[in-house]
């Protein structure tokens, strides 16, 4: 008797028990190996080499949330240092030490300008080991960090030695080659100036490595936005310095006792407003909250209605002082982008048209703009908190994106696989769209997207997609980019919708988007053939010179009855000729057929009126009647190429000329 056929059923089991161990790539790996060495039959070896291969994606996915996880916790807990802190060195140490924890890097350190001696000298450092570079003085525009200070923007090198962008000296070079450093980021600690002025740069955070190392702009921007929540502690930790030696100097004035005490209690009252709000604001990231609670809290301390917006002017939030939702329209999007660069370029808050407006920022990327209505005028205090805001919310909504992208890579796959090939398995790719949250089996429109500049739609999707109420996935698939958008009862069809992608995405790329609709359909056999249909759909469109458009198949005229898989002649027809054909139908006139006869004989009113067998005024008069009905361009090139068709569609149905 032979011996039983290996199976593969173990070593499937074997991945899920690594997978649930945490166990290491290689040992994934490792179990297509062995089910080949056992003998595993191909069909059954090629499953198991598909499950390792997924297993792999698994372990990846997992590992990069745990990253996201961690740095997170790092950024939460950075927070809660600054809100604890009041001692200026304290908070020093904690930014030094949260910048070394959150990119990872071998030291971090912090500069600040000396104004007395008129340069700049390392205040802290964390995780140096040479004296001489912890010592280090530099004269102002020396160095790396003197690019940082005088354009006030990041500046990253992942070799300083090698690195001409800046003024080298010997004596930072000394420091730096004691200490052993390599790749270096900076970005400022900027703080708002005066009116018409631009952003005051307090000192340059800086982390640095001991070898090669290439920054990513995440990891710039997660640096600069801690540099901005650090920048507003070091500001607060100044200030309530400043008053407590106020409090100090005015203790010995008894001539001025009265009237100082006042303006202290004053300045303090306003200082203990801010510490609690930042301290409001802080609890909130904390607590996991979104842009919707910080847009209630600082509505609610300003006593005005506060609403959030896009770079495109969607509204995010939007909430009354009483912490009501408010109704809230899209904003104009250049209005909106002019005066969020005036407020990004001035770092702070600008009063335009009645409103307060303050950009929202990942380094020098726009993310959103702040808006506070009703109020004319806001004091220091509460417009250093209206800022303060947006510093929060910048952080919530770059948090936000990153496992916003991490969830759309794997939930793009499901959309890749299954344009790819719906038939192989489509309940499979079901219960896989259900673990992953997205059900298929529910209606939803499917949009194709194609723009010049490829290499920026991408992102520009997710933030679409993931910047207001809108619930979808997206996948790049044969160029285009693929969406798959949740639709229910009362939402917008697909033309509408096609056209509110079109003008969005084209406002974040800054370039024409062209996008084709179709749906709603559900299942995956449903939407594979709905992408076919919007892909053939976004060929027409370009034939007819639709760039930078939305679109459904139904709204092309007859070439979407040629292309469109619902082939709804009926409704194509009665759309195009329905005013003639009700027009004959009530009065007993003849204006299809001589339509359709001065069409036949090439726009000849003497071969028509022959062919008719009337007199040629009559023709005329019957063509006035029809331009009465059609309008002024029915005989334009592409209106009677559509009427000439349904014409022929209605006689072949078994319509009557009359």
């Amino acid at each position: 008797m032979s011996a039983p056929t290996p199976s593969a059923v173990p070593h499937l089991r074997r991945l899920l028990d690594l997978l649930s161990e945490d166990a290491p790539a290689e040992a994934l790996g490792a179990v297509s190996s062995q089910a080949r060495a056992s003998g595993v039959p191909a069909g059954d070896l090629a499953e198991v080499e598909r499950a390792t291969a997924t297993a792999l994606r698994i372990r990846g996915a997992l590992r990069q949330h745990r990253r996201r996880e961690l740095q997170l916790t790092a950024l939460f807990d950075t927070a809660g240092d600054l809100a604890a802190s009041r001692d200026l060195d304290d908070v020093l140490k904690a930014i030094v030490r949260r910048a070394r924890m959150l990119l990872g890097t071998d030291t971090a350190y912090l500069t600040l300008p000396d104004e007395e001696a008129g340069d700049t000298y390392m205040r802290v450092t964390d995780g140096s080991v040479s004296v001489l570079f912890q010592r280090l003085r530099l004269e102002l525009g020396e160095g790396l960090g003197g690019l940082v200070a005088q354009t006030a923007s990041p500046y990253a090198t992942p070799d300083y030695r090698t690195d001409d962008r800046f003024r080298h000296t010997h004596n930072i070079n000394a420091g730096v080659l004691d200490e052993g450093l390599v790749a270096i980021l900076g970005v400022p600690l900027l703080l708002g100036s005066s009116r018409g002025g631009t952003g005051k740069v307090i000192g340059v955070l800086f982390a640095a490595d001991r070898a090669p190392r290439v920054f990513s702009p995440d990891e710039v921007a997660l640096l600069c936005s801690l540099a901005a929540h650090a920048a507003i502690a070091i500001d607060t930790a100044r200030a309530l310095a400043d008053t407590r030696t106020a409090l100090a100097e005015l203790a010995g004035a008894n001539a001025e006792l009265a009237e100082a005490n006042a303006a202290v209690r004053e300045h303090s009252s306003a200082m203990q407003r801010a510490e609690e709000a930042h301290d409001r604001l802080t609890d909130l990231v904390l607590r996991g909250g979104d842009v919707k609670d910080v847009a209630a809290a600082v509505a609610g301390l300003l006593d005005a209605p506060l609403t959030i917006h896009d770079p495109g002017g969607r509204p995010l939030a939007a909430v009354r002082p009483d912490g009501a939702v408010l109704a809230a329209d899209s904003m104009d999007a250049a209005w909106l982008a002019g005066t969020a660069e005036e407020s990004r370029t001035g770092a702070r808050a600008v009063h335009r048209d009645g409103r307060w407006i303050c950009a929202v920022l990942a380094g020098q990327e726009l993310l959103a703009s702040l808006v506070l209505h009703q109020r004319q005028r806001l004091d220091d205090s509460d417009r250093r908190l209206f800022e303060r805001a947006a510093v929060v919310t910048g952080l919530l909504l770059l948090l936000r994106r990153r496992v916003a992208e991490t969830e759309n890579r794997i939930r793009g796959e499901l959309i890749t696989d299954l344009l790819t090939d719906a038939e192989r398995d489509p309940s499979g790719l079901a219960e896989r769209g259900r673990r992953l949250g997205v059900d298929l089996d529910a209606p939803h429109l499917l949009l194709v997207a194609e723009a010049g500049a490829r290499e920026k739609l991408g992102a520009a999707v997710l933030r679409y997609l993931f910047g207001g109420d809108i619930h979808g996935v997206s996948a790049e698939h044969a160029g285009t980019v693929v969406l798959l958008i949740a639709w229910g009862d009362g939402d917008a069809g697909a033309g509408d919708a096609a056209r509110a992608a079109a003008a969005q995405l084209g406002q974040l790329v800054q370039a024409p988007v062209t996008v084709a609709a179709t749906g709603p359909a559900r299942g995956p056999r449903e939407l594979a053939a709905a992408h076919r249909e919007a892909a053939r759909c976004l060929r027409a469109m370009r034939v007819l010179g639709r760039t930078g458009e939305g679109a459904c198949v139904d709204e092309l005229g007859f070439l979407g009855v040629v292309l469109g898989n619902a082939q709804d002649v009926d409704g194509f027809v009665d759309a195009t000729l329905g005013p003639l054909l009700r027009y004959d139908a009530r009065r007993g006139t003849h204006l299809v057929r001589t339509l359709s006869a001065y069409f036949g004989c090439g726009g000849s009113l003497i071969r028509a009126k022959d062919e008719l067998h009337v007199h040629v005024n009559t023709v005329v008069q019957r063509l006035d009647r029809i331009q009465v009905l059609l309008g002024r361009d029915w005989n334009e090139p592409d209106r009677a190429l559509e009427l000439q068709l349904a014409l022929r569609l209605n006689l072949l149905a078994g319509g009557r000329e009359r």
